[in-house]
């Protein structure tokens, strides 16, 4: 699904926002404004094997939002 990030250039409110389509015009969901910036999203993913556990690829992070293999130092 196309879900992207992005900035309120007006009030600096961050959030993602789902774009179908051809839609190009976002507004800010907080002060309406339609000058926004998108922003480059970190991408995350997961396998799922056939026994319903989670396969990670070997040089991937288990944590959510974060690059490192050692999830102490997601913070």
């Amino acid at each position: 699904m196309p879900i992207f990030e992005y900035r309120c250039q007006e009030c600096g409110k961050q959030f993602e926002e789902l774009v179908l389509g051809g839609r190009t015009e976002v507004a800010c969901p907080k002060c309406s404004a339609s000058n926004v910036k998108k922003l480059v999203s970190v991408v995350s993913f997961r396998s799922t094997r056939s026994d319903g556990s989670a396969s990670y690829p070997s040089n991937a992070s288990k944590c959510a939002g974060c690059s490192s293999t050692a999830c102490s130092t997601c913070h």
